[in-house]
Formats: structure tokens, C-alpha cells, sequence
């Protein structure tokens, strides 16, 4: 796996180089051994204390696995971002066991993970209304055919809030969704019926 480490503003020495690719690599050998990069990124924590560490993990074509988090020290903010990393790559690899392999490294490999994200810079406008919220990232993602258990899956692994997919048992479109107390919640529309 190639694995690149970076820092802003901060200095990543020899034996934290060490320790990031010894810890990734056993994290890819345990889990998903065909796992394709990763890239760690370390800066000053908020307000300038402390660390601040940025894993993104390819895992496959399509597949993106990200963890962050801030610590006092650099290696205990990249021990914690990874750790949310080998948890999220723990959660894929027990699904693909559970369920049947071949069907989810289908869906993995064909791009179904796959989205782009374009960031757009904030502009504060005062003569704009303040009627209108800002739109501050616009995303296009192939909205993938699954069933309820892999779009569940899904959500999990691009660690995101929610997630449309067509759902494969029915054909209509469906979307899941984190809730604040943490359990996921599902939308599946009302079928054909008259209102009374």
C-alpha cells in the first residue's frame, strides 16, 4: 500500500513516519489487504494547541475511508484517527463475511462507492438577502442499486449523513439516514395509493 505523510506547519519526523506506516500496513493486512493508499496529514490543533491528524484511505476503486483527530501529541492524534479508520474497514470486512462476497466486492469495484466532491469557498455578500442559505459544497455520486443492508453499509463506510440509493427489491428510490441519537433511520415513498 502506498502510504503518504505530510505535514502542515508541522514537522513529521522519523520515528512518527515509522509509526504511521507500520500502524496503516497492519491495519491493511488484517483487514483488507488489497487496500490501495493512504494519505495522513498532520497540523495544529484548534487554536493553534495541540495536533491534528487527517487519515484518507483508498481501499479500493471507488472506495474512501476517512478518520480525523485531535490530540495533544501527534502520535496520539494519528493513533486516533486510525483507530477510526480500522473500525470502519473492521464494520466493511465483517459484512462482506456476513453477506455474499461476491455481490458487495461487485458493487465496491463498479464505482458504486464512488462520489466527487467539489468545496466552494465561502463569500460573505452584504447586499445578498439573507433569505437563502449558502451553498457551501455541491456533490455527484452515481446513485447506486442496493439493497437496505448495503445502502446501511454504504452510509457507514463514506461516513456520511445520509444516503439515496434505488433500492433493489423494489425499484424505487430510497434513501437512509444517521439520526441524532445515532440509530439509522430509513425513507422508503408511499406506493401508488389514493389519499383519502
Amino acid at each position: 500500500m502506498d502510504i503518504r505523510i505530510s505535514g502542515h506547519q508541522v514537522e513529521t519526523g522519523d520515528a512518527l513516519r515509522t509509526h504511521v506506516t507500520d500502524r496503516l500496513q497492519g491495519i491493511a493486512e488484517k483487514y483488507f489487504a488489497r487496500a490501495i493508499s493512504s494519505e495522513v496529514t498532520f497540523g495544529k490543533g484548534p487554536h493553534d494547541v495541540g495536533f491534528k491528524c487527517d487519515i484518507v484511505m483508498h481501499v479500493t476503486r471507488g472506495l474512501v475511508l476517512k478518520g480525523r483527530h485531535d490530540a495533544q501529541d501527534a502520535h496520539l492524534s494519528f493513533d486516533g484517527a486510525a483507530t477510526k479508520i480500522e473500525k470502519q474497514l473492521r464494520r466493511y470486512s465483517r459484512r462482506l463475511k456476513d453477506r455474499n462476497q461476491g455481490q458487495a466486492i461487485e458493487l465496491a469495484e463498479a464505482g458504486a462507492y464512488d462520489a466527487g466532491y467539489t468545496l466552494f469557498a465561502e463569500q460573505m455578500d452584504e447586499d445578498e438577502a439573507g433569505d437563502a442559505p449558502l451553498i457551501i459544497a455541491e456533490t455527484r455520486v452515481d446513485i447506486p442499486d442496493a439493497s437496505v443492508s448495503d445502502a446501511v453499509m454504504m452510509l457507514d463506510l463514506r461516513n456520511t449523513a445520509a444516503l439515496l440509493f434505488k433500492n433493489s427489491g423494489t425499484g424505487s428510490y430510497n434513501m437512509v439516514y444517521r439520526r441524532g441519537d445515532g440509530t439509522i433511520g430509513w425513507v422508503e415513498p408511499q406506493r401508488g395509493g389514493t389519499a383519502g
